[in-house]
């Protein structure tokens, strides 16, 4: 009876893997050594996400002394890497229909680009580590120099994630100061103008960035 060579072919390939596994140090894991990387590995994934992937929007609400030309539904979106320079709305000159094109304030790329480059290469070498725990323990605690290259560079995120916090801290609230609807109104002149009354309608959700700082 001849064999199924694909199905020959399959099981070829997965055995080195399901041999791989089976000889992994999965224990590791319940010690320090690999406990702390799975949380390291976790936390990563939670900074960079939370913070790579926001998007916002406020509201405001601008009424004119000509009810006709009023705009109640002023929608302001920005996002991540937060360039609010280059972010903008069309607000009315409450004459003759017009509007006036009016742009954020400030730009915070630089402190939560350098955030989340930090927590994508601290889940990058955490993924290599962790690997290297499971699958080459025995190599690994051959002589010292394995542990200490991995003591080092985990030194030096433990620093990256202390600056590069603090860095995206300070840039957090600056950009909750840019957005806030009561101060972006301070930018738009005709609500200065008499008989013209502009007020918030919505404030940006800002939870998700708060946790990625945590």
């Amino acid at each position: 009876m001849e064999e199924p060579t694909g199905l020959l072919f399959t099981v070829s390939h997965i055995n080195p893997y399901l041999k791989l596994v089976a000889q992994g140090q999965f224990r590791v894991l319940k010690v320090p050594l690999g406990f702390i990387k799975v949380l390291e590995w976790f936390f990563a994934i939670f900074a960079f996400s939370t913070c790579g992937s926001y998007s916002g929007m406020f509201k405001m609400a601008m009424e004119c002394k000509n009810r006709t030309e009023s705009n109640l539904g002023i929608e302001v979106q920005f996002e991540y890497p937060f360039r609010l320079h280059q972010v903008y709305f069309d607000a009315p000159t409450c004459k003759e229909r017009n509007t006036k094109r009016i742009f954020l304030v400030g730009d915070y790329s630089s402190s939560a680009e350098f955030f989340v480059t930090i927590g994508v290469f601290a889940f990058l070498y955490s993924t290599a580590a962790l690997s290297i725990y499971i699958f080459f323990y025995e190599k690994y605690k051959e002589n010292n120099k394995g542990p200490l290259i991995d003591l080092g560079v985990t030194g030096v995120f433990a620093f990256m994630w202390l600056v590069s916090s603090a860095a995206w801290a300070k840039g957090l609230s600056d950009v909750k100061t840019a957005t806030d609807p009561n101060k972006v109104i301070t930018l738009i002149n005709t609500c200065d103008e008499k008989g013209n009354t502009c007020r918030e309608v919505h404030d940006p959700v800002m939870s998700g960035l708060n946790t990625s700082v945590v």
